[in-house]
This record gives structure tokens, sequence and C-alpha cells, in this order.
């Protein structure tokens, strides 16, 4: 995440349920920090009334259009129109375009023709021509998940923590404490790490036995203590499961069912890899074969 990277958020809620908030926040602060937040619609219809309940959450300007005069199209324009403003009078570096309409296709190709960074966030349905304007295109019901997290729990905290990690590690990038700060604060506006006990973020991160941290000069990074030798009990029971099956193989879904019988709570995400077959093929000795829908792994 470049962390100084301005954006502008612009949602359309005629056709986005409030449902996706956190999700669209979550996902969001990967780029950069919000500096406009704004929604688009009729905020007097009973449809709107659930987004108007929640705007405040997240600091999020409202943008009422009546549609009782020209409807959506009036929608459209206020948000087109905006951006527009936007682009020529403010210092953003990108927009996040929340919608599942291709009336802003032709929006998001001038945005990144002014060599801005433009993410489209919207539902499975969204047609392709917006989808291909955007230099990304996020699907919500891939953040959809993201909505149940609570800002007050440790524990997802510190599974916010994980994800950055990991997305930075298939990404081959290090983590350090000032990005891990600077995602929890765009998500949460009211993170504070005093709220469990922790004068700075890196005491914090210092006592979590999921994570490692290592100072090289003036640099610290923050890892996962994802264990690969061969004295991990969870690698040895691994290979000792494959081998036990000979050349026959294991079903890499079977595989993931026995792990997790034996380790409850099992997560790859503390190996860093989001994938178990990515985590199962790190591991020297064991090889995995035949298409996503029927992979086995075998001993070699």
């Amino acid at each position: 995440m470049d962390e100084e990277r301005k954006l502008a958020l612009l949602i359309d809620s005629d056709n986005i349920s409030y449902k996706y908030l956190n999700g669209i926040f979550d996902e969001l602060s990967q780029y950069g920090i919000i500096t406009y937040r704004r929604i688009y619609g009729d905020f007097t219809a009973q449809a709107n009334a659930r987004w108007s309940n929640r705007l405040l959450e997240k600091s999020i300007t409202p943008i009422q259009q009546f549609s009782n005069t020209s409807g959506k199209n009036a929608t459209d324009s206020a948000l087109i129109i905006d951006a527009m403003d936007l682009l020529y009078t403010s210092n953003v570096d990108g927009f996040c375009i929340v919608s599942s309409d291709s009336d802003f296709t032709r929006l998001a190709s001038r945005l990144r023709e002014s060599g801005k960074i433009v993410i489209g966030m919207g539902e499975k349905k969204t047609p392709d021509s917006f989808r291909a304007a955007c230099t990304v295109f996020t699907e919500l019901e891939n953040v959809l998940a993201n909505e149940a997290t609570s800002p007050t729990s440790k524990e997802a905290i510190v599974a916010d923590i994980i994800n950055i990690i990991t997305k930075n590690d298939n990404n081959g990038k290090t983590t350090g404490p000032g990005e891990i700060g600077s995602r929890l604060q765009s998500k949460y506006p009211d993170f504070d790490i005093r709220t469990f006990g922790y004068s700075q973020l890196i005491r914090f991160l210092e006592d979590i036995p999921e994570f490692q941290l290592t100072k090289s000069r003036n640099t610290i990074t923050v890892a996962l203590k994802g264990e690969t030798a061969d004295d991990d009990p969870i690698i040895r029971d691994i290979r000792e499961i494959v081998r036990s099956r000979g050349k026959k193989g294991i079903a890499l879904a079977t595989l993931g069912q026995e792990i997790r019988k034996r380790y409850n709570g099992f997560n790859v995400k503390l190996y860093g890899y989001t994938q178990l077959y990515k985590f199962i093929g790190s591991i020297k000795g064991l090889e995995i074969k035949g298409e996503s829908t029927n992979r086995k792994v075998y001993a070699n």
C-alpha cells in the first residue's frame, strides 16, 4: 500500500446494499487513505433507510437525489459530476467507484486516462465493460465476510493483521508496523491500541504468538511464525498421512479434513498461505497432481 495515496470513495446506493460497507472499507484500505467519502441516492426512500442508518459509522457524506424527479439518472449524473470536479480541483490520487452499473464505464476510463488509479467494486452481475475500464475490480461478494468483523475484538484485529501479512507475502512484499497501523486505522477510524492495554502497536505485535518481528538496522518487519521445518509436528503428520496412502496418494480435500481433525483451528495463513494446496505444495517430499477440482497429494 502507498501510505500517501489519497482516494475518493464514491458509492451508488441505487444498486449496492449497505451490507457491504465494512468489506468496502477493508478492501480499500489496501490502496491508500480515503479522503473523500460520498454516497449518492434518494435517502428519503425506504429502500435506502438502512444506508441512512450506517453513514455516520464511516463518516460518509450523503448526496441527496430525489427519485420523484429524474430518478436513477440523477444519481448517476451527480456521481459523475462530483468525480470530474474532484479530478480537476482536488489532489486525490485515485477513485473507488462502487456500483454494479455499466453507466460508469466511460467515467472510469476517463479517470484512468488522467493517470488516476480506478478501483471498481460491484456485485457479480457487474457488466464486463465497467470491470475492464477500472485499474482493478473487486466483486463485493468476495468481501462480504468482512462485514461481521468487530473492531472491539482482539481476535478480529489479529485476524486482520494476519490477512495483511499474508497478502503482502503472496505479492512478494514485506510488512512493517507502520503499514499495519495505517491499514487498521483506515478500516477502523476509532482504532486505538490502548484499548488492548498497550501504549505502542509494536508492543502489541511482540506479544502475539503468531507474529515474528525482525529488526534490521532501523527497519522492523512483521512476519508470521510459520514453521516448515522437519521438527514442526503438523508438517511431520502431513507427510506421514500422505506416505501412509502409498502410491495411490490422497485427495487434497481429504488431506485437509484429516489435518483439521487432528489440529482443531488449523489455519494455513499462519504459514503464510491463503490456500491449502499452496501450503501443501511447499512441503518438501510432497507433490500435488491433477486439476483444481481433483487434486491429489503424493509422497516423492
